[in-house]
């Protein structure tokens, strides 16, 4: 099989281009640019463009499938000419789905945590030496590539993303995959540049539930009662199971979840995390694992890459770097770490990056969400706003939306590099949360702050 992969340099392209070749396929592809770990992956694959750009030429009759990337554009010149000599053309989510379909899928969807719930039943699954094939959106620790292909596999692990399936196909991913085992951990609105209205976003996954395969099984969270809604509305022939935050204990910064065989110590935090790893349980029970192993497993899972991920700690001062942007994802990460550092002063930073969180209409649903911090910092770029094409947000908007008392905003990424590099941090836990890297912000320095205290 000729396979081309066109914006390959993606953070699924890639790792479903090295997936492929690993299978011996003839892979090529282009980008207009690809950073690490992108790169040195692609590189040591020998699957790197020799230069980066658009190139019509490489596009030829004897190519099998053109599979098509979301940074690449409707007019993208490589596509046109696929289109021109009438190449099959596939999203990365409908070629998933080709590769699969004699296999039993498990697909983890929900407006958030999709990559914990997906690690923790990937990291399970490892502990007891069950080999599947797997898809998941960001890197895993102990995992080279995000996708597996084995044809000798029977099962494969899916992360469910609602986002657009490719620049000319509209459909949510995970419309793609029709599962046989599911889980859906929340319905929260995101993704407001693709669907502008609540409703249109919450019907994405009333059509989700729908391609579920007849007699296959959807477990949920009960305790959101938009998704819980959907499935009392549902008439197709599937099992549903529900299930809620489990029973948990907490003994200073240190989360045991209760069980029947007693209290199992975590080494993730929060209340959110307890309720992911309730889903990842009864995933893993359907797929053949027992709670005493699981349980047994799951005390060595350490967390999924960017989320909660604890640049550094002390006695003294504690700093998470979390992928957190969405209204949700923003509420559960700040309590959690409120939750587990109750003793020290939290200092919860957001930066406002995403189409969605730039938008006027969609600032409301941030309300109150930074309230369980002790001190509340927002940032954002005005050039950014411009950027998307989005209207101008005045600083008082984003106080008045957001609902904190004394809620700094800088728009300036110097002026906010100042204040984390001057901040106090003693007896303080500093939560940086964003999918951007607040203008150029040095990590690294505020790690060295904080190592200079030791």
């Amino acid at each position: 099989m000729n396979i081309h992969f066109i914006a390959i340099g993606g953070a699924a392209m890639h790792n479903l281009a090295i997936a492929l070749h690993k299978k011996d396929y003839k892979i090529t592809g282009s980008d207009d640019e690809i950073f690490d770990p992108s790169k040195s992956r692609l590189e040591k694959y020998g699957l790197l463009p020799e230069k980066f750009g658009w190139f019509p030429e490489k596009i030829t009759p004897d190519i099998d499938a053109i599979i098509l990337g979301m940074h690449a554009k409707p007019d993208n010149p490589e596509l046109r000419k696929a289109q021109e000599l009438g190449l099959n053309i596939y999203s990365y989510p409908e070629y998933l789905y080709m590769q699969s379909q004699n296999q039993k899928r498990v697909v983890v969807a929900g407006s958030h945590g999709k990559t914990t719930i997906t690690s923790m039943i990937l990291h399970v699954l490892a502990a007891q030496n069950k080999d599947v094939n797997y898809m998941v959106g960001s890197q895993l620790k102990g995992f080279e590539t995000m996708v597996k292909l084995n044809d000798r596999l029977d099962t494969i692990i899916l992360e469910g993303d609602e986002y657009l399936s490719s620049p000319i196909d509209s459909r949510p991913k995970f419309l793609w995959y029709r599962p046989h085992l599911t889980v859906i951990s929340g319905i929260a609105w995101d993704h407001m540049n693709k669907f502008p209205d609540k409703q249109d976003y919450i019907n994405q996954f009333t059509r989700y539930i729908d391609t579920i395969e007849p007699g296959g099984t959807l477990i949920y969270n009960e305790e959101d009662a938009v998704l819980k809604d959907l499935v009392k509305q549902n008439q197709k022939n599937i099992k549903a199971i529900a299930y809620r935050t489990p029973e948990y204990e907490k003994d200073g910064n240190h989360f045991y979840i209760v069980t029947e065989q007693g209290k199992i110590p975590m080494q993730i935090l929060g209340a959110h995390n307890m309720q992911n790893t309730e889903a990842s349980r009864l995933i893993c029970n359907e797929i053949g694992v027992s709670n005493a192993d699981f349980y047994q497993a799951i005390q060595s899972f350490k967390g999924a890459d960017k989320r909660l991920e604890k640049l550094v700690e002390n006695d003294k001062s504690v700093v998470f770097k979390d992928f957190a942007h969405a209204p949700s994802k923003v509420g559960a990460s700040v309590k959690a770490v409120k939750e587990s550092y109750s003793d020290k002063k939290v200092i919860a930073v957001l930066e406002l990056h995403t189409y969605s969180s730039l938008n006027r209409k969609f600032l409301p649903e941030y309300k109150d969400k930074l309230n369980a911090a002790d001190e509340a910092v927002v940032f954002y770029s005005p050039k950014a706003v411009a950027l998307k094409g989005l209207d101008p947000i005045p600083p008082e908007l984003i106080v008045k939306e957001f609902n904190y008392p004394g809620l700094k905003v800088f728009t300036d990424p110097v002026k906010l590099h100042r204040y984390l590099y001057d901040l106090d941090l003693h007896n303080t836990a500093l939560l940086l949360m964003s999918s951007g890297n607040y203008g150029g912000l040095d990590f690294e320095k505020m790690i060295k702050k904080v190592e200079d205290e030791m």
